[in-house]
């Protein structure tokens, strides 16, 4: 700094030549050149500065006019913020101290974003000696706010993207994210990605990011870059990160319904299309949960058996996951099986595929109801599932409600075999509880709408019965849905087509 000082002509200051210069100006002066940290001295009531190579530092391109200037001239930028406490502090108002103080600074040829924690503290000659000065002792802590809030942006973004489930969500949602951070983003948009060369573009205060490779077509950000601050490796570092965080989100999402797509093909793949048999008309539905298109246990079956009844099935594994569609094939397929080996009824049914889920050591349950309907005659068994529903040709609907039974997989539980005559043009309904049970609500409650649902049902066909049975009671489904109808035909001829 020696030069420094030499150049200025401190006479035509207002401290005077350097010789007329107070025992206290002089020995503050000595302080300040010979200590590491950054100090300046504000001197009298221009509060000319005085500062040591430390400080210079801090005001970058303003030194070294500043030196022996008035620290109006040098911050008039900041002036509102920093003179009021100066002079409070030069008329005895007692030492400042801030932290983390927005001091916006003119230097590196912007009006940058600045912060500092300082404190300003009265210079006296001596004890009861009038206050000659004020000493800025600073410490700039631009870099650690600035990278605390976008540290914040980016753990608020994050944790707002996991909850999303759609592309379309995560797009919006983190626009909207970004825009509450006008320092970092002062504007913000999602533009096409095809003309970029490169995942990262700056031009003219403007910065495009890909959020993905050109192929997935999810576009780039548009960001301007804020005019307060050095588009630095750390600034561009964090667009990065963000960017990177929304594709992450992106590819979640992409994952996730790929996943989805091929599980609920593969579910589909096994619930294929009932046969149809002279005198019953037989039509079969499968829906996953509203809430997202989740697989799960659910199934239907409908097949002829080696004596020519035609076997009815739906039953309903535990679980919305890929497991649970695995171990719905498995005990789909064992009790196909089961039935052409001769079982006998759908009670030994039901018993022989317990004692092979057991034997299997496949550790999962479920419920289910096995009928076999042969002309008007129907038998079945209910492994723990809602009971069946008969809807006669009247529009009369019955429950084939029984005594509870152990679920599916309990080998040695009892299973008991239950027959009924239908009247011709009669309709069963067998379905999974996905049709009819709500959270927090009793199963009897659902039952009662179905029961009320089928009862406007009468003279249609199974076809219309399972699209009408969906639309009134599917709309609100928070569980997988499987529904099975097989309708007698009357004397009369085949029921009508809704």
């Amino acid at each position: 700094m020696r030069a420094a000082y030499e150049d200025v002509d401190w006479a035509a200051t207002a401290l005077g030549p350097v010789e007329h210069w107070s025992p206290a100006l002089r020995n503050a002066v000595d302080l300040t050149l010979h200590t590491q940290f950054p100090v300046t001295l504000l001197w009298g009531p221009e509060f000319v500065m005085v500062y040591n190579e430390a400080y210079v530092e801090l005001i970058a391109d303003k030194h070294p006019a500043a030196l022996g200037a008035p620290a109006r001239e040098v911050f008039p930028e900041a002036w509102d913020a920093i003179g009021p406490m100066m002079q409070s502090v030069l008329e005895g108002g007692g030492a400042t101290w801030v932290e983390d103080e927005p001091v916006p600074l003119w230097r590196r040829g912007r009006l940058e974003e600045a912060y500092f924690t300082f404190s300003y503290s009265p210079v006296r000659g001596g004890p009861g000696r009038p206050i000659e000065g004020v000493l800025d002792i600073a410490s700039e802590t631009t870099r650690q706010v600035i990278d605390r809030r976008r540290l914040r942006t980016l753990g608020r973004l994050r944790e707002i993207l996991a909850s999303l489930e759609s592309a379309d969500a995560i797009l919006a949602r983190g626009l909207a994210t970004l825009r509450a951070d006008a320092a970092d983003f002062p504007a913000v948009e999602l533009r096409p990605a095809q003309s970029m060369q490169g995942p990262l573009v700056v031009s003219k205060g403007v910065a495009r990011l890909a959020i993905g490779p050109p192929r997935a077509g999810r576009g780039a950000l548009e960001v301007r870059l804020s005019d307060h601050l050095e588009p630095d490796a750390n600034y561009l570092g964090f667009l990065r990160l963000v960017a990177t965080a929304i594709g992450q989100a992106l590819d979640r999402v992409d994952a996730r319904e790929a996943a989805q797509s091929f599980s609920e093909a593969l579910q589909r793949s096994l619930l294929t299309a009932p046969p149809q048999q002279a005198g019953l008309d037989v039509a079969v539905r499968y829906q996953p949960a509203a809430r997202v298109a989740q697989v799960g246990g659910d199934w239907y079956d409908a097949f002829a058996g080696p004596g020519g009844a035609l076997t009815l099935v739906v039953g309903d594994v535990t679980g919305h996951d890929r497991r649970a569609a695995a171990t719905m094939a498995q005990v789909r397929n064992l009790l196909r099986g089961v039935v052409y080996a001769g079982s006998g009824s759908p009670a030994r049914s039901l018993a022989a595929l317990d004692r092979a889920m057991a034997g299997l050591g496949m550790g999962e349950y479920a419920t289910g109801v096995i009928a076999e309907l042969e002309g008007t005659t129907l038998r079945w068994s209910n492994a723990g599932h809602p009971p069946p529903a008969v809807l006669a040709p009247d529009g009369g609907v019955r429950l084939l409600e029984t005594a509870p039974e152990p679920l599916l997989g309990i080998a040695g539980g009892g299973r008991r075999d239950h027959e009924v005559t239908l009247e011709p043009g009669s309709a069963v309904v067998l379905y999974t509880d996905g049709l009819v049970e709500r959270r927090d609500e009793p199963l009897d409650r659902g039952l009662v709408r179905l029961v009320a649902a089928l009862e406007g049902l009468r003279g249609l066909d199974a076809e219309a019965i399972c699209d009408r049975l969906l639309a009134q009671l599917g709309s609100r489904r928070d569980d997988d849905v499987a529904l099975l109808v097989a309708r007698t035909a009357t004397a009369a001829g085949p029921p009508a087509r809704g």
